[in-house]
């Protein structure tokens, strides 16, 4: 049975980042894909969507050196963007202004990819990994058109939605113990001969 994996990168980053260790960020997220297959199943293809960070260069650098290093080491990983967007926000309390980056589409880039994926039959089973009910009513779209197919959710650390989960065929929750187990290596080697190193930052 063929496998996809579709992936909320903020999601997954704000579930791990909920555990105060930094040395998981740099993650193997094929590796972790494949932990939670079944017998019979195969992994074809991880689709990871996030959206690259504004006004903060060091951070900006740590995630693309990350993504950089997943699709060296894991060609058939997919990177689709998304953006943020500055919104102008009031503090209820005492009325101050100020704005704030929202990252856009990455939900409706998950949609897209796993209802053009269900059409194409490119998978038997999705793998979700996210904690977002926005993406409810595509599962149930594919549910319903495509009652073949299955989709369970991966819930990120301290990660929930029970509307996802009662909306999927089931779920699992990744688990510290997985993180650990589905590292990158420290250093990824490019086919251009160069290579790519762990940021000292997430060790």
């Amino acid at each position: 049975m063929k496998v996809i994996c579709y992936i909320d990168g903020f999601n997954l980053y704000h579930g791990v980042r909920s555990l105060k260790l930094r040395k998981y960020y740099w993650l193997d997220l094929w590796a972790l894909a494949e932990r939670f297959l079944k017998p019979g199943q195969a992994l074809v293809e991880v689709v990871y969507c996030t959206a690259l960070v504004k006004n903060d260069p060091p951070v900006l650098q740590r995630q693309m050196t990350f993504l950089d290093a997943l699709q060296a080491y894991r060609p058939n990983s997919k990177v689709v963007y998304g953006y943020y967007l500055a919104k102008t926000m009031t503090c209820h309390n005492c009325g101050h202004a100020y704005v704030r980056q929202e990252e856009k589409m990455t939900d409706v880039n998950i949609a897209c990819h796993m209802l053009t994926d269900a059409m194409a039959e490119r998978f038997d089973v999705a793998l979700l990994v996210s904690g977002d009910s926005d993406l409810v009513p595509p599962v149930r779209n594919i549910r319903q058109h495509w009652p073949n197919k299955q989709i369970i959710a991966m819930f990120p650390p301290n990660r929930h939605s029970e509307a996802l989960k009662n909306a999927v065929h089931g779920y699992v929750r990744i688990r510290e113990d997985k993180l650990r187990q589905c590292q990158l290596p420290d250093v990824v080697p490019l086919q251009s001969n160069g290579t790519i190193n762990r940021p000292d930052h997430w060790r």
